[in-house]
């Protein structure tokens, strides 16, 4: 018989504590039971060698053995248990303590091979509770779309899940409702589900956490002699006073005025402008002379 590493099958290493070991069963017997994976051989034979290599290292003498023996563990165990006396009789009993202690610790010892064979290791198997399969969707998403909670109804897998979705969620986030994923085994609770966030850039305003950003173009002659501009925000126009003499890529910020703080009901970022001073292009003759004397001017000051 082929050889099976089972610290590689269940995907731990070697010095893996029981609770490693145990988690690791645990996950990938679900992975492969046969509830999960109907008609499925492959999965079948996976499913006993998962419950072969948690028989083995989760008892510490036959880990021990197996650790130092290898693929040679098993006959090294045989040879023990008949030339250590006994009159042929089997030395590795199993007390009533033995046998609490497997069902506790959902591991399946050699007690059922030896009594009923192997078809009772995977019957008594079949009877462990397994949560059922966490499920994962995306929901896209406008900026505009998150600026206030809202509710909404969504059909994952043939069921309407009803949603609020909370004012402030971020693209790339992931939120969990539970005992909303797949139906569990043999009673088990049933998965949950994850639902990521993909908000669509906006075209107007550029989002970083829960501050804005946006470019504001102001004409050449209002950025010298000053004046009054109406700006738009995510919550409506603001009239904001330009300075004489303001520079391309001046920076405004306007306090309150970005997005609303995730969970934080009140709260809101800010929003950063950038002032784009616009040049005046195919000037008439008499606008180029009237720069000409403002040139003149400059240069004889």
């Amino acid at each position: 018989m082929e050889f099976i590493d089972y610290y590689k099958l269940l995907g731990i290493n070697k010095s893996a504590t029981p609770d490693e070991i145990k988690k690791a069963y645990r996950k990938m017997a679900r992975k492969y039971h046969p509830d999960l994976n109907p008609d499925d051989k492959e999965a079948e034979k996976k499913f006993q060698a998962v419950n072969e290599a948690n028989e083995v290292l989760s008892d510490p003498e036959k880990r021990k053995k197996y650790d130092l023996y290898g693929e040679n563990w098993k006959n090294q165990e045989a040879y023990q248990n008949t030339g250590n006396g006994g009159g042929g009789r089997r030395q590795n009993q199993y007390s009533n303590a033995d046998f609490e202690q497997a069902f506790r610790d959902g591991g399946f010892s050699d007690f059922f091979d030896s009594l009923f064979g192997a078809g009772a290791r995977r019957s008594s198997s079949s009877n462990i509770k397994f949560k059922g399969q966490d499920l994962h969707a995306t929901l896209e998403l406008h900026l505009r779309d998150v600026l206030e909670s809202d509710k909404r109804t969504l059909e994952i897998n043939g069921k309407k899940i009803r949603l609020t979705i909370k004012a402030g969620v971020e693209d790339g986030q992931t939120i969990k409702i539970k005992n909303h994923g797949g139906d569990g085994v043999n009673g088990g609770p049933r998965g949950d589900l994850y639902i990521t966030f993909k908000i669509a850039p906006d075209p107007e305003f550029k989002r970083e956490g829960s501050d804005l950003h946006k470019e504001v173009p102001v004409d050449l002659y209002k950025a010298i002699l000053g004046g009054d501009i109406i700006v738009s925000t995510l919550t409506g126009k603001v009239k904001l006073k330009v300075v004489p003499g303001t520079q391309n890529g001046t920076k405004v910020k306007l306090k309150g005025k970005g997005f609303p703080v995730y969970n934080k009901e009140g709260a809101f970022g800010d929003l950063y402008l950038t002032y784009l001073v616009k040049i005046p292009s195919k000037l008439t003759s008499e606008e180029k002379k009237l720069f000409e004397q403002l040139a003149n001017l400059r240069n004889h000051e």
